[in-house]
């Protein structure tokens, strides 16, 4: 899968140095993953949430979220958000 806004992920590594090891982590399983559903996502990540069109990864034991929008076709991963526990539970995503 290919990665779109990968500088959100360093902006945010940098604000959340707790947060990097897992973030590098999920890029590079991403990075290697092939998914052509839903469901072979969550091979991979059996915690991902989604919602409406949107999918929702844990991030450092669940204390950050990382928002993402797939699109299976293209291989295509875009980053929406990164956020806190407290501030995804503010979000309307």
């Amino acid at each position: 899968m290919r990665i779109i806004s990968k500088k959100a992920i360093r902006e945010f590594g940098k604000k959340y140095s707790d947060s990097l090891a897992s973030l590098e982590s999920w890029v590079k399983q991403v990075k290697a993953a092939d998914w052509k559903n839903t469901a072979e996502l969550r091979l991979t990540f059996q915690d991902a949430d989604f919602v409406n069109d949107k999918v929702v990864f844990n991030i450092a034991q669940n204390r950050y979220r990382l928002i993402v929008w797939i699109a299976y076709r293209t291989r295509t991963v875009c980053i929406k958000a990164i956020l806190t526990h407290k501030q995804y539970d503010k979000e309307d995503i």
